[in-house]
């Protein structure tokens, strides 16, 4: 059985919202149609040439990705550039790719968290916040009778979350009043005449995202003909998004943990900064690319950064904050979300008692060879 590119992009989209990228990066379907019929899909961190020749090898239909393969400005589509050979053999073979980059880092559940996941980081927070999603309060209205059929729409809908708790509302009983006039279908009253009846006031909360859906739920429920109801913006709660985690680890050295990270991420090598035997209690952490968190990760108070890509002058500054660095590279750091990307996949279209092929590059590896 097949699923439309879109709705394996709608699956990723759910993981790693838009709004949690960069407003540099490019993320998305870059390349393809998104109404083409998907019967196997490959998830790779980069669509390189090997990528798509493995890709076209094995009858994959789209490949999803986490390294934008349209990531700066094209001026051409050259088949003697790289860039330019693989978008026209994607078009040639007719597999669309999606990727998701900063959104997956930034996500909740993404990147960084399983990193911390995985390196045993706990109590972890965002390192560097991106995005603020804010949150609004929903008041509606009901006859009695009829609450507990509304607030479980609502909630079922997404609405009532706040930290830990679910279904979160409140409710008080009130006196509402009305005139149905001609052409009206009134659930309570007469046409013509002013009704005045108890009603009970629900009130809730759900992030912006969520609101038009959860009063799509409401309305469907609801008796009356015309229902009362009110959205308030909610200035003290938000959902944060953001680069990076920083948490606290069970005491250890600084070459004990490079060592952990080897081990944990299958690395052969890694660099560090710092001294070997320095205490280690509180780390930051950045898949990818995270030399430019040097100065947060030293002003939040971190021992050490876990990350990839530390240029020399990084290092000279955090060795100047009295930062260690563990740099476990770029691919080092990323390599965790192919797996956990395809296995997410492989979840969502079971849910969909779909039989959806799902499979991993075999071939993507590290460009750096270490001698």
């Amino acid at each position: 059985m097949s699923l439309k590119c879109q709705t394996i992009a709608g699956m990723i989209d759910k993981l790693a919202p838009h709004k949690c990228a960069e407003d540099w990066d490019n993320i998305g379907l870059l390349v393809g149609n998104p109404q083409k019929d998907v019967s196997t899909v490959m998830v790779a961190l980069d669509a390189t040439k090997e990528v798509v020749k493995e890709a076209i090898s094995k009858d994959v239909d789209m490949i999803i990705t986490h390294h934008p393969i349209i990531f700066r400005p094209l001026k051409n589509v050259r088949t003697d550039n790289p860039a330019g050979e693989i978008i026209s053999l994607l078009v040639k073979e007719d597999i669309p790719v999606y990727s998701a980059h900063t959104n997956f880092d930034a996500a909740k559940g993404g990147m960084n968290d399983i990193l911390c996941n995985i390196l045993g980081i706990y109590n972890e927070e965002i390192l560097q916040v991106t995005y603020k999603e804010g949150y609004k309060k929903i008041v509606v209205y009901v006859p009695i009778g009829y609450e507990e059929i509304v607030k479980t729409a609502m909630c079922n809908a997404g609405a009532g979350f706040i930290g830990n708790y679910s279904d979160c509302t409140f409710q008080i009983l009130g006196t509402g009043s009305f005139r149905p006039l001609e052409g009206t279908n009134p659930f309570i009253g007469e046409i013509g005449k002013v009704e005045n009846t108890q009603e009970i006031r629900i009130e809730t909360i759900a992030p912006e995202k969520l609101v038009n859906r959860i009063i799509s739920a409401m309305l469907k429920v609801h008796p009356y003909e015309e229902v009362a109801y009110d959205i308030y913006p909610v200035e003290t709660l938000y959902n944060e998004y953001g680069i990076g985690r920083i948490g606290y680890i069970k005491g250890t050295t600084l070459g004990d943990l490079a060592n952990d990270v080897k081990a944990k991420l299958g690395l052969k090598n890694l660099r560090v900064v710092g001294d070997l035997r320095k205490t280690i209690n509180k780390v930051a952490i950045c898949g990818g690319s995270g030399g430019n968190l040097v100065s947060i990760s030293a002003f939040k108070g971190a021992d050490v950064l876990i990350t990839g890509d530390v240029g020399y002058h990084d290092a000279i500054d955090a060795k100047h904050l009295g930062l260690s660095i563990i740099d476990a590279g770029h691919f080092g750091t990323e390599k965790i979300s192919v797996n956990f990307i395809a296995e997410y996949i492989r979840d969502e279209v079971q849910k969909m008692n779909i039989d959806l092929n799902v499979i991993t590059s075999e071939i993507q590896s590290d460009p750096f060879i270490f001698m």
